[in-house]
């Protein structure tokens, strides 16, 4: 091992690896303190020739390979084994942008970019990239597409998987595939680039990507709406993605704990009502023309909710300060639940129409397994993925709620199940998901998926024990 690791050294140079326990201590440790990667060596290529002469080497070899981007994933997937022999590959070192093409709506960028500064880059060309995540001040493109994410602009925009026209790779052996094209149509048969989408590093390194933009908008109207009960919710989103002609950017469901633990638990954030309601809405209707009126598009529109009690109270942002302090507080949600001490999380996804069963039916389980537990669900409504996150009781440990956290996820699961959702909607499925993968994928699926798995990466050394359970490799 120590002559392969010689061989990656000398191809990386002093710059591109280090055995620096504080300086690579941040990307060894995921992003939820759960899992602390053990590499035989970190190292961050600069360009692509050398990341297809190291994974040569590791496909020689045998020697795993894990591609990390910016470590901000929720469900393990960019750790390594604890046995010592793992390569971590990590992508920061490539950020370039490529090419830009305001004509064509399209920017072409390195994996290791990172999400903040690629939306920055697209303003300057009067221009957006409409993936927006509460990571994207650390997380990478390169991530962001490996594991399908998602964010708060899904409603109009779409998953990652809408977003990228092309992709370059290095395959498991070593080759370099070159994907870049930047066409909106391009019929040659396999879509290749999809099966990189969501693939999780299992089928080979994602080294750059040609991303879709989309004219800025030049009118945003925000809104912070009291909904009269959960089922208002389902109301006022169609009323909203008709009343604003269809574009309604973002809908978000937040409950009465969230608003009052952010308030209480985060400098700077302020309570948008007097009396928090049981369940809030957040969203955003954009336009990129100036004869959109969407303001009064807005008014109309909460006007009739009134009217028709789906809505008891409402503000409209006034300013661009109002507007960022209602996300900002959207935002502040995530870090208020560490306050409440422990929690189990859950990422799914029910059609629309289905997620006040859900919350009722999971509120129900989840109190038979733990009563006073304190249901904390929140999350993209507009397009049916709920954060079903749950508090341990006031009383109760930690460490004993924690215990109880495979039953939950059971329940919690079978219910997503049974209302033809997605166990997985967003953060991916790692190495913490891999049992549930089996559960609830059929069989044909899974042999599908096995079966592309084993032609790409017979050898099995991208990123092994990860999306699918390990013995469905063989």
């Amino acid at each position: 091992m120590e002559n392969i690791l010689n061989q990656i050294k000398q191809i990386l140079g002093d710059k591109g690896w280090s055995d620096d326990n504080a300086m690579i201590e941040p990307w060894l440790i995921d992003s939820r303190n759960r899992h602390i990667s053990k590499p035989a060596i970190f190292i961050q290529p600069k360009n692509i020739e050398e990341i297809a002469a190291i994974v040569k080497i590791c496909n020689q070899n045998n020697i795993n390979i894990v591609t990390q981007g910016g470590n901000t994933g929720r469900c393990g997937g960019a750790t390594t084994d604890d046995n010592g022999n793992d390569i971590l590959l990590n992508m920061a070192r490539m950020n370039k942008i490529r090419n830009i093409d305001a004509d064509n709506f399209t920017m072409t960028v390195e994996a290791g970019c990172i999400l903040e500064n690629i939306q920055n880059k697209a303003i300057e060309i009067d221009r957006i990239f409409p993936l927006s995540l509460g990571a994207e001040g650390s997380c990478m493109i390169g991530g962001n597409i490996a594991t399908n994410a998602g964010g708060i602009n899904v409603l109009r925009y779409g998953n990652c998987r809408d977003l990228i026209l092309g992709i370059e790779a290095v395959l498991p052996d070593g080759r370099i595939w070159n994907g870049l094209r930047r066409l909106r149509k391009d019929n040659t048969g396999y879509d290749l680039k999809q099966l990189f989408i969501g693939s999780e590093g299992t089928i080979g390194i994602i080294t750059a990507c040609v991303l879709k933009l989309f004219p800025c908008p030049v009118k945003i109207s925000t809104a912070f709406c009291a909904l009269s009960d959960l089922s208002a919710a389902i109301k006022l989103l169609a009323k909203a993605r008709i009343k604003s002609g269809d574009s309604l950017n973002s809908f978000e469901l937040i409950p009465a704990i969230a608003i009052d633990s952010a308030s209480q638990y985060i400098p700077n954030i302020k309570k948008p009502f007097d009396k928090t309601p049981k369940w809030a809405i957040l969203f955003e209707f954009a336009s990129s023309s100036h004869n959109n009126d969407i303001d009064e598009n807005m008014q109309n529109m909460l006007e009739g909710a009134f009217k028709n009690n789906i809505i008891t109270d409402a503000i409209i942002a006034k300013s661009s300060k109002d507007r960022a302090d209602f996300w900002r507080l959207r935002e502040a949600i995530v870090a208020a639940q560490r306050y409440l001490g422990a929690s189990i999380k859950h990422d799914i996804s029910v059609p629309i129409s289905m997620v006040e069963n859900f919350i009722n039916a999971a509120g129900i389980a989840v109190e038979k397994i733990c009563p006073d537990i304190r249901p904390y669900s929140f999350g993209h409504l507009g397009d049916g993925n709920i954060h079903y996150n749950l508090s341990r009781p006031i009383d109760m440990s930690d460490d004993d709620f924690m215990a109880m956290e495979d039953e939950i996820h059971r329940a919690v699961h079978d219910i997503t199940d049974s209302l033809d959702g997605s166990f997985s909607a967003e953060h991916g499925i790692g190495l913490i998901k891999t049992m549930d993968i089996e559960r609830y994928k059929s069989d044909i699926e899974l042999e599908l998926m096995q079966a592309i798995k084993r032609v790409f990466d017979p050898k099995n050394i991208m990123n092994h024990g990860k999306l699918l359970p390990l013995q469905k490799y063989k």
